[in-house]
């Protein structure tokens, strides 16, 4: 399947999804080490002010990895809770918005809607749709669980990270409106998939190079795989 060179126009339910709740985090000690994270995030009921590199109070430590401005804003689709809470009932208290460290929770859409390089409206402030997230040991040190860093690539129920277009204001209860998709066969669950698969053809990889709106990392890692490929053919 190859991405559309026009912009398909956004569905109605591109425009019915809405935020659930809003979290923000301080740098805490996480897991039984300490390790200094910014992970365990609280709802906010009040509007909070989106900047170039993420919501006003949210923090992280490591920088390497996290934040910037292409990891500015994690959102996570609250349908996701549901399965979640029926692969591993033992943690049902704790699943509930925010426990996957997602600033946005957001009803209406999921990884099977959203594409990469979707430009969205969310309260009065514009994001693109940058790349997803991948699991690191923090998840598992914040359910005290090995195994939940494996199941969130398996379940590909990994949420999305934006880049902040234009700043603005968010609140619970604002709506999520895609104002542009010209991606329209880029999903999130397709990326999730090949990530999961660890097997990348040489045309996906040949798109992904170019492919509006993805991560600067990620057409990177395209590159240099694909030229892998090259010599090895």
């Amino acid at each position: 399947m190859t991405a559309s060179p026009t912009h398909a126009a956004p569905s109605a339910a591109d425009s019915a999804a809405r935020v659930v709740s809003v979290q923000v985090g301080r740098i805490a000690p996480l897991g039984p080490e300490g390790v200094p994270s910014g992970f365990v995030k609280r709802p906010v009921d009040r509007p909070v002010a989106v900047t170039d590199l993420g919501l006003a109070g949210d923090e992280q430590a490591d920088l390497r990895v996290h934040g910037g401005s292409e990891k500015a804003v994690y959102g996570y689709a609250h349908a996701a809770y549901a399965e979640w809470r029926e692969t591993f009932p033992e943690h049902g208290a704790m699943l509930v918005p925010g426990a996957f460290g997602e600033n946005l929770t957001i009803d209406g859409t999921d990884e099977e809607q959203v594409c990469i390089g979707d430009i969205v409206r969310v309260g009065t402030a514009t994001l693109q749709i940058a790349q997803p997230r991948q699991p690191c040991f923090k998840l598992a040190l914040r359910f005290a669980d090995r195994r939940m860093p494996r199941a969130m690539i398996r379940n590909g129920r990994s949420g999305w990270y934006y880049r902040v277009l234009a700043t603005g204001v968010v609140a619970a209860g604002d709506g999520h409106a895609v104002l542009a998709r010209p991606n329209p066969h880029w999903s999130m669950a397709r990326f999730n998939r090949l990530l999961a698969a660890k097997a990348w053809p040489t045309s996906d990889l040949a798109e992904l190079i170019h492919l509006p709106g993805l991560a600067s990392g990620w057409r990177d890692i395209a590159r240099s795989t694909l030229a892998d490929a090259s010599r090895n053919t």
